[in-house]
């Protein structure tokens, strides 16, 4: 019973949503009281109970993952699946159940730097937390930044992977540099040091309102489509639909078969957003994608709603055009 309690305890640490309270957490510092309190009033965070917050605790992978995400909204609702996902089918140590799985799957789709074999329960680092963090923000929007090099007396301690967005944790000025001049990469993060860089992380989107990324999706007429059919043999017709897009960042594909009672073959495409981050010409280009199928079917296409990615789905099936 202990144990499921710490369990039910952890998981509620920073993730349950709860209603504002004007109870203040007395345990929290001056820098510390004014961004986790507008967190604990927007439902991201909760305290260990009414009255505290415990900031000195550290904060582990599952906890940090689940505020990120919680706090910066990162969801799946770009993305369509051939099945529905589970924690599994990106990592070795995340059970599907587990409170902060769905989180997991949310951030790994999107991005987030998250290794296969996680240990969920270990502390994180502050530089894998920034990492996470500045990754997480920089799916919304390309916001202004001072260019410039923050310099650290312990430099030579953060992992070149982290460089970048280390920096860019500074220069948004979601943290703040003290007069150290000490990063401390590889030290432990704090509930508090957490919820002070995500309650800034959010004040900082709620002030570049003109530089969110909108969500620009793709023309999607289907008479954008053009299909061309080649015989192959007596049995087998290639296809092969085109589609003018916007610019060499989106992706069209064809992304499975239907065949219908009625004799036709519904051939469903996909035309994919942009990598967020990424930067294009603005030149038209052409979108190509080819398939067989029986020539007793009759093609028609068939639009996806949004990009799908594919977690070990069924092979569909083929029609070899050269059969022996």
């Amino acid at each position: 019973m202990k144990k499921i309690v710490t369990l039910v305890s952890t998981a509620a640490l920073l993730c349950t949503v709860s209603a504002g309270s004007v109870f203040a957490f007395s345990d929290l510092n001056a820098a510390e009281k004014e961004p986790i309190m507008m967190l604990k009033d927007k439902g991201i965070v909760t305290g260990v109970d009414s009255e505290h917050f415990a900031p000195r605790n550290t904060m582990s992978y599952a906890q940090s993952i689940s505020l990120i995400v919680k706090a910066l909204d990162i969801n799946l609702n770009a993305v369509s699946f051939v099945k529905q996902p589970q924690a599994s089918d990106f990592f070795t140590t995340i059970p599907n159940d587990a409170w902060y799985a769905e989180a997991f799957i949310n951030a790994k789709v999107n991005g987030l730097d998250i290794a296969k074999d996680v240990d969920p329960n270990a502390a994180i680092t502050r530089e894998k937390y920034a990492n996470l963090l500045v990754t997480a923000l920089e799916l919304k929007g390309t916001f202004p930044m001072v260019k410039m090099m923050v310099l650290f007396d312990d430099n030579d301690q953060i992992d070149p992977m982290y460089q970048g967005t280390l920096q860019r944790l500074y220069l948004y000025r979601i943290a703040k540099a003290d007069e150290s001049r000490m990063a401390y990469p590889k030290r432990e993060m704090t509930r508090g040091e957490a919820a002070v860089w995500v309650g800034n992380t959010v004040k900082f989107l709620e002030s570049q309102p003109d530089f969110m990324q909108p969500v620009k999706p793709a023309p999607d007429q289907q008479d954008d489509v053009k299909m061309t059919v080649e015989q192959v043999n007596a049995d087998v017709n290639k296809v092969t639909l085109t589609r003018s897009l916007p610019s060499p960042g989106y992706g069209f594909t064809i992304s499975g078969i239907r065949f219908q009672p009625d004799g036709t073959a519904v051939i469903q495409y996909q035309v994919s957003d942009p990598k967020p981050g990424m930067m294009y010409p603005q030149v038209i280009t052409e979108g190509k994608a080819e398939t067989y199928i029986s020539s007793k079917y009759k093609p028609v296409t068939e639009r996806e709603a949004a990009p799908t990615i594919a977690i070990d789905p069924p092979a569909p099936a083929a029609v070899n055009p050269n059969p022996s």
